[in-house]
């Protein structure tokens, strides 16, 4: 049986998908000072939106991060790499493309859905089209696979790989797949220019979008202020199911609320090797700050959900909180925008 495998990839472990697949592929080209907070940065990842004319599994569709896809785009084009990007309307082109990059020994990154990933424990199956993988050989029929989020490396069948490769609904990947093209030779002006960029889209993110009650800093009191009048609008019940759904795009779905804050908060620690400005250390405490009130909403979300609290007051608390974040936020990156940068 066929057997096409590149030897020299390495796998490694990652906080979250896309940055762990964009740091991979990177450092597995010989872009060795690329780590995952470097990579989140330069991509412009964080972000927050709360669109109210989407659900999701039956919640508020919220997403603490840029769409699937912009931290691998940005990263490589700010560090200019080259990259290819593909989609697909049939299963058999998309796999007949992998087959011929993994005979060139290209490792390949791949969206896929979550549910049909069975390597996955089955309470983390859901239906999330935004996860990230890499494919980087086939060995007895199988697909050899680094999952960033996962220890070690793993193997998919044909048929299921096809499957997540084609998965349905809300944000379906249809068979897509991305790559660097080529090493390249990059240096440290070009390293301090790229975070430079980041910085700059992430600011405009955060603060300066149109229609931004519903985006960035913004957003979050959006949410606050729905999470406040939930318990008299909708009762406790559907109240805790539609606390859940934010648990659940927080803290295990691709969208990652609190561990994003802590991701972009090492990031700009690391940009201060490359740009030493102080004022990068202070703001990184600050987002550090925000995602642990992140982290606390989410505990006192699950306590509604389970029923242990369950008066206004519970909800005010939650609320307060997630004006404070706001407040965090937006302040940490007026301050950003201010650093006289390159």
């Amino acid at each position: 049986m066929e057997k096409t495998i590149n030897k020299n990839f390495q796998h490694y472990q990652a906080a979250h998908c896309e940055n762990g697949v964009t740091t991979s592929l990177l450092k597995n080209i010989g872009v060795d000072f690329i780590t995952e907070p470097l990579a989140f940065g330069i991509g412009a990842g964080l972000f927050y939106i709360h669109i109210p004319f989407v659900k999701f599994s039956g919640g508020p569709a919220v997403s603490y991060r840029s769409m699937p896809g912009t931290v691998f785009n940005r990263t490589c084009k700010a560090l200019k790499i080259p990259l290819e990007r593909k989609k697909f309307n049939k299963e058999q082109k998309a796999q007949e493309f992998l087959d011929a990059a993994l005979k060139q020994n290209i490792n390949v990154g791949c969206q896929v859905g979550v549910f049909h990933l069975n390597y996955f424990p089955k309470e983390y199956r859901f239906h999330f089209n935004g996860h990230n993988l890499i494919v980087y050989g086939k060995e007895n029929g199988q697909y050899l696979i680094s999952d960033p989020v996962m220890e070690t490396t793993t193997s998919l069948t044909p048929e299921v790989l096809n499957k997540v490769r084609f998965a349905k609904g809300m944000l379906a990947p249809k068979g897509q797949i991305y790559y660097p093209t080529k090493a390249v030779d990059i240096s440290r002006d070009t390293i301090e220019k790229a975070i430079v960029k980041g910085i700059k889209i992430n600011t405009n993110f955060m603060l300066n979008i149109p229609t931004a009650y519903i985006i960035g800093a913004k957003g979050i009191k959006y949410t606050a202020n729905r999470v406040r009048k939930l318990r008299d609008k909708v009762g406790i019940k559907q109240a805790g199911l539609y606390l859940s759904q934010i648990i659940r795009m927080q803290e295990e779905i691709g969208t990652g609320g609190g561990g994003f804050r802590y991701i972009y908060a090492a990031f700009l620690e690391q940009a201060y090797n490359y740009i030493p400005k102080d004022e990068f250390i202070s703001i990184s405490e600050e987002i550090t700050r925000s995602g642990d009130l992140w982290r606390a909403c989410a505990m006192q979300m699950a306590g509604i959900f389970k029923g242990r609290i369950t008066e206004q007051k519970h909800f005010d608390e939650i609320a307060d909180k997630m004006f404070e974040i706001s407040d965090i936020e937006e302040q940490s990156f007026r301050r950003l925008s201010k650093i006289k940068l390159k």
